[in-house]
């Protein structure tokens, strides 16, 4: 049972029983039922989730990792140092697997005979090694995943050659920011096919009873010897000074056979197939190769790698936290070795290879028919299998999150002090963090940790085939030991001050629609928790009390000339993006209590007074200097010291945000708002558009106003500016012609269009929304036009795109957007799929071209992928734009709450 703060993470994974749609898969849905259900805000969890791909692939390099005086991340805890340091905060490896609580792993290790090292973890280049910033130059891909976890399938291409670590690193640190990144098959590691596939597939026989089996086929020409070291350790708990309990131990109990016992985990048996040799080694700092010092054993976290590698006498004798399986496989040209490894409670008896192949197989049918059931009626082969890998891709991104901010500030008792400057640098404020959950993270190697908006994004993805977690993974966000006392929300783990959108709202009414509208429960919890949250935006961050927001990073960094977070003293930035977002806030805000009045919780003074929010936010929008009504466009407006204003007049899909807040409202809602105010009933009543019969009437409101709102999409639909084959983008094409220059006090800052990656260093390089496609901002700006369809109906047609002649509803003009972005990952009729961009193995060889990636974002002009290769925490959801573009129904909220007060899904 998930529910205490120490003794198991709080996260779980797999639906609610409370909000289970009858999908009409039995066996996944026997395992769902039995597994638990929100109870009081903490997910009950069964034991089917006990076990599951909780490693991260990137552990070093990491913020919780940095103990270095200057918080320079990358430096502290290199790839370089990885396979040599125990880690404190959590464990990494490739497919790897572990318990919930992240105590017993099991990964996966692999030798070509030639590297210098064990392939026990990705390899990739830091953010100042890249030349767009980090970047992972590896190849491996998320194939396939059931919620439950009783099935996953991934898969990995690695070299023969010596892989080429010095000349990734070499190349991209001579290239500038003008150039491409030096990609991996860029390098002759791939020529004349001289490759491993190498696939891992989990099943599960029962909860417990875990089945590992490695596939590894030589794609080239000659026979060839690959080493596959399947190795298990126990996550170091025991160096650090805290009261951890006894150390815990694998050791041998014959031949290809391990037992461990733990308090948590029990007695264990980890078996492996033939007569594999066992090494064993201990998961602790080899002290002499990375700081000079003596080891405390002669068989450090590195033994294993060294005596594989070079003979070494770095193994113990049949004991240790840390152990593997070595096969040496001689492999001929085309074909294919399998090993099979089976983990299960040591009082089991029998063969533990009898039935291991058929329930495999079982596993693999239940996932098939599992997918079956959730394709929506119009999604073809192709269509689905986007959908499909981008849900495997999410359900592989779940992560253990440890991490104490106090204890990391303070040290730990047994090692020494921390610097004196971390007291006072990143996360310094947030000492009541402490987190040790199980989360969707962005991805499991760029961004091993979690960031508060993308999750929203994640949730509306995993809400429909795992809503339990979805909501679980909104609510942690503002539980006592995530959420600020001060009602701030951590933005990510390398600034939690730093500011995110505020979407959780919006995240919680779609998670709500898609999970059926039946759990008002989950709503009115993470209700009451955002309205500590949005008092805090109220009071911190609108300066003057003039209802124009600052707000700094807002998920849109590298978007304008200057750093938004960074300003000088005495400078302020008053946002579109960031009024429009609380604009949006402020109107969610409103349809949660809405739902719950209607549900019979007494709510009625919350609906009126996020209205009035609303009212207020759209009236200064309206009036404070954001609006060129020349350029018929929102700007940025940077306030300096003296006074003075300079507006900010980048044409990017910051002046696009405003029109995000929209909702069709009854009438009646506005006349009792009379009763409490006045004067925000009316402007609430000011120039919005009234549909419907006198006694059954509606109003549509916006932050912004429809001649502006018109004006905008004018913009957003002309494909010499915003309108792109693959989507909308970030930043207008008008900017390649007519760049923005801004001087400040001598300084000079300028930004055009950039369709790909970004020629500036501002946060890392490769946080690009210059001109690329951006598939969060997408999604938001398509269901705010259903909002507006769903109000004007066919009575508003606009020209789409602009220019053209053509004119579109816009719910047409929705469902184009929408094809757009599927465009960029389906087979067209040239037979190439967009975001393998130029890469020719990626398009046409059959071992590569149907394993898709999901880029942080998209080459605006030829839609190639670009930034971190495998986030599929936000580009994710384009499994829900599938569905929703192929004939699958999400209920809006008028059809769930069949009441008078909200009509669309805000």
């Amino acid at each position: 049972m998930i529910s205490s703060h120490r003794g198991s993470p709080r996260g779980a994974g797999l639906r609610s029983t409370q909000g289970e749609r009858e999908i009409g898969m039995s066996a996944e849905r026997d395992r769902v039922e039995t597994f638990g259900h929100l109870e009081n805000g903490l997910l009950q969890a069964g034991d089917w989730y006990h076990w599951g791909p909780y490693l991260s692939e990137r552990q070093w390099g990491t913020v919780r990792e940095d103990y270095s005086p200057d918080g320079t991340a990358w430096e502290y805890l290199p790839h370089d140092h990885a396979r040599s340091r125990a880690y404190r905060w959590g464990e990494d490896g490739l497919a790897g697997f572990s318990d919930i609580e992240q105590r017993l792993c099991v990964s996966l290790a692999l030798w070509n005979g030639r590297d210098p090292i064990l392939k026990e973890r990705l390899f990739g280049l830091t953010g100042n090694q890249g030349n767009h910033g980090e970047d992972a130059k590896e190849y491996w891909w998320y194939l396939d995943a059931l919620p439950s976890h009783a099935w996953n399938r991934w898969r990995y291409h690695y070299p023969q050659a010596e892989f080429p670590y010095d000349e990734l690193v070499a190349e991209n640190g001579r290239r500038g920011k003008l150039d491409p990144e030096y990609e991996l098959l860029d390098t002759n590691a791939f020529d004349e096919d001289r490759y491993w596939i190498v696939e891992v597939d989990y099943a599960k026989a029962d909860p417990h009873d875990l089945l590992m089996t490695v596939r590894v086929t030589n794609a080239g020409p000659e026979a060839a010897t690959l080493h596959v070291l399947p190795t298990a350790w126990y996550r170091n708990t025991w160096a650090w000074g805290l009261d951890s309990g006894p150390k815990p131990e694998l050791r041998i109990a014959g031949t290809a056979k391990l037992r461990t016992e733990h308090p948590f985990l029990g007695e264990l048996e980890l078996a492996a197939e033939g007569e594999p040799k066992l090494l064993f080694c201990e998961n602790e700092t080899n002290m002499e190769r990375v700081f000079g010092s003596e080891s405390a054993t002669r068989a450090p976290k590195d033994g294993i790698n060294d005596h594989v590698v070079s003979g070494a006498p770095t193994t113990g004798d049949g004991t240790g936290t840390k152990a593997a399986f070595w096969y040496e496989l001689e492999v001929g040209p085309g074909e294919t070795e399998s090993i099979r490894v089976r983990l299960r409670p040591a009082g089991k008896t029998g063969d533990p290879w009898a039935g291991f192949d058929e329930t495999s197989e079982r596993r693999l049918a239940e996932a098939d028919e599992f997918y079956e059931e959730l394709r929506p009626p119009d999604a073809d082969d192709d269509e689905a299998r986007v959908s499909r890998q981008a849900l495997a891709g999410m359900l592989w991104s779940k992560q253990l999150y440890a991490y104490d901010v106090a204890r990391w500030l303070d040290g730990d008792p047994s090692q020494p002090t921390p610097p004196a400057s971390r007291l006072t640098g990143r996360n310094a404020h947030w000492r009541s963090f402490d987190a040790f959950d199980i989360m969707s993270m962005p991805d499991k190697w760029e961004y091993p940790w979690f960031a508060a908006w993308d999750l929203a994004f994640h949730c509306v993805a995993l809400a429909r085939v795992d809503p339990a977690f979805a909501k679980y993974q909104l609510i942690l966000l503002c539980r006592e030991w995530f959420q600020h006392p001060n009602g701030a929300l951590a933005a990510y783990e390398w600034s939690f001050d730093d500011v995110n959108p505020p979407v959780q709202a919006w995240a919680a009414l779609e998670v709500f629609a898609i999970d059926g509208g039946r759990d008002v429960a989950f709503l009115s919890r993470i209700f009451d928790k955002l309205l500590v949250n949005f008092t805090w935006w109220v009071n911190r961050l609108d300066a003057d009390g003039s209802n124009i927001f600052e707000g700094g990073f807002l998920g849109l960094d590298n978007i304008g000339p200057i750093d938004r977070s960074h300003l000088a003293p005495g400078q302020f930035l008053e946002q579109s993006d960031s009024t429009g977002w609380m604009g949006f806030y402020a109107l969610s805000m409103a349809a949660i209590a809405s739902i719950l009045v209607r549900r019979g919780r007494p709510a009625t003074d919350l609906v009126l007074k996020f209205l009035e929010h609303f009212a207020l936010i759209s009236s200064a929008l309206e009036s404070q200097g954001l609006w060129d009504d020349t350029d018929g466009f929102f700007y940025d407006q940077l306030r300096l010291a003296d006074g003075t204003t300079k507006a900010i007049k980048v044409r990017s899909i910051v002046g696009v945000l405003p029109l995000l807040g929209v909702v069709a409202i009854d009438e009646a809602v506005i006349e009792r708002a009379e009763v409490v105010n006045k004067k925000a009933s009316d402007m609430l009543r000011a120039a919005h558009p009234i549909a419907g019969e006198p006694g059954a009437r509606r109003i549509l409101l916006g932050v912004v106003g429809m001649p502006r709102v018109l004006r905008v999409l004018e913009k957003l639909f002309d494909e010499s500016e915003f309108l792109s084959p693959y989507g909308l983008r970030a930043v207008s094409r008008w900017h390649l012609e007519h760049p923005f220059e801004l001087e400040i006090d001598g300084v000079s800052a300028t930004i055009d269009y950039e369709p790909a990656e970004s020629t500036t260093g501002l946060f890392g390089g490769n946080s690009n929304w210059r001109g690329p496609i951006w598939m969060p901002v997408n999604f938001l700006v398509i269901e705010a036009l259903r909002r507006y369809a769903r109000f004007f109906g066919d009575e508003l047609k606009l020209e789409y795109p602009t220019g053209s002649g053509k004119v579109l509803t816009l719910e047409e003009i929705a469902d184009d957007l929408q094809s757009r972005l599927m465009r960029l990952f389906v087979v067209g009729e040239d037979g190439r799929r967009p975001c393998f961009g130029w890469v020719e193995r990626l398009q046409s060889d059959p071992a590569w071209k149907d394993n898709l990636l999901f880029h942080e974002y998209f080459h605006a002009d030829n839609g190639a992928g670009l930034g971190a290769s495998h986030q599929t925490g936000w580009t994710g959801v384009i499994a829900e734009i599938v569905f929703r573009h192929c004939g699958g129904h999400v209920p809006t909220l008028g059809e769930l709450v069949s009441g008078d007060q909200v009509e669309a899904t805000v």
